[in-house]
């Protein structure tokens, strides 16, 4: 008898380590495919987009409303979520959004309309080497607007981020002369330079404002939860930048923009319909890798991204990288290395004294509280 208990208990044992493994395996391909996604969304978005203006796109609302249109592919990890809490709760919810969290992902989803609108405006001016970097001052306002919204204490090496890439900032703006695409007025350079930095403000200011709507959200925040969220803010996104389009009478014209697109008009719809597909998965692929990750090692593939679409705009738009945008480029990326570092020694502390006080904790007198 003991050992017919003993084989089925090493037999259960067995299954564990397998399901254990097979878990470990799945969230190895879901990351890699995560990671992929982002890759691919975060370099070749901003490429099309900017390749809509330069072949002869002229429809602001138009680009700022594929940036958020692709949203029906966040049904799909969705339906599969769905199911798999299914398999574990016959009577599991469709949903798990409050409606709180709803009305709080509406007022965000209007947000990223207007940020939508203000970074398509710049990208039409501004060339992609110039508009990533500058895109990229967003880390210093988050940082500053954190510190408002959700309390989030300065340290020595977000200061330092937030100088550098403020310097950066002004450094590009002084190289526009060296910057400015051929038959653009300095005028045009200018509004498209601050309309993107208008973006990466608005940017900024929504990441504390989203981290605040998780702390008072009174659930758990589960992958699920952050993609129908994610579907709530690019519904309204969207439909943001719809009515513009009305208002605009954008779509009376893509039919005759399309026709007279550089590229031809079958590939004047391609363009369209990829930016958005890549809009979204350059999404998907940062929520899932601070899901599966965290925000910190994210942050690092992103910031590695920003030389990589610099690489491709000289390829492909055979865009200058004169001193000052390398000087810039520089700045950036040490107010990056910086804010990161910084970052990782704060969450090592946070860890330490979890650590200490559990052992605390551990160490108590039978009997006390």
């Amino acid at each position: 008898m003991k050992e017919i208990e003993t084989q089925q208990h090493q037999e259960q044992e067995a299954q564990h380590e397998q399901e254990v493994q097979v878990s470990k395996t799945l969230r190895r391909v879901v990351l890699t495919v995560n990671f992929i996604m982002m890759f691919l969304g975060c370099t070749a978005s901003p490429l099309l987009l900017r390749l809509y203006f330069v072949r002869g796109g002229h429809r602001i609302w138009l680009s700022s409303w594929i940036q958020t249109s692709g949203f029906p592919i966040v049904f799909i990890p969705l339906i599969i979520s769905y199911y798999h809490r299914r398999k574990t709760d016959k009577h599991a919810k469709p949903y798990l959004i409050t409606q709180n969290l709803f009305l709080s992902s509406l007022g965000l989803g209007i947000l990223i309309g207007i940020d939508n609108l203000l970074y398509a405006y710049g990208v039409s001016y501004l060339p992609v080497s110039t508009s990533s970097i500058l895109i990229s001052t967003q880390l210093g306002f988050t940082a500053l607007f954190a510190f408002f919204i959700v309390k989030q204490k300065f340290t020595a090496c977000s200061i330092n981020a937030v100088a550098l890439l403020s310097f950066g900032a002004l450094i590009l703006g002084l190289n526009s002369d060296g910057d400015r695409p051929e038959g653009e007025s300095k005028g045009e350079y200018f509004e498209g330079f601050f309309m993107t930095l208008g973006a990466a403000i608005l940017n900024a200011f929504v990441y504390p404002v989203v981290e605040l709507t998780y702390t008072k959200a009174n659930q758990a925040i589960t992958y699920t939860l952050v993609m129908e969220m994610q579907l709530v803010m690019g519904v309204f996104a969207t439909a943001f930048g719809t009515v513009g389009m009305f208002i605009a009478k954008d779509f009376q014209v893509i039919p005759r923009e399309g026709k007279a697109y550089g590229l031809g008009e079958f590939n004047y719809y391609q363009v369209l319909v990829w930016s958005a597909i890549l809009w979204q998965f350059c999404l998907l692929g940062i929520v899932g890798g601070i899901h599966y990750t965290s925000a910190l090692v994210t942050g690092i593939f992103v910031m590695v991204l920003i030389p990589v679409t610099e690489v491709f705009a000289i390829i492909f738009f055979h865009e200058e990288f004169n001193s000052g945008k390398g000087v810039s480029l520089a700045l950036f990326l040490w107010g990056f290395v910086s804010y990161f570092y910084g970052e990782l020694k704060a969450n090592k502390k946070k860890k330490k004294k979890q650590q200490q006080l559990a052992v605390s904790v551990l160490e108590l007198p039978k009997g006390t509280t």
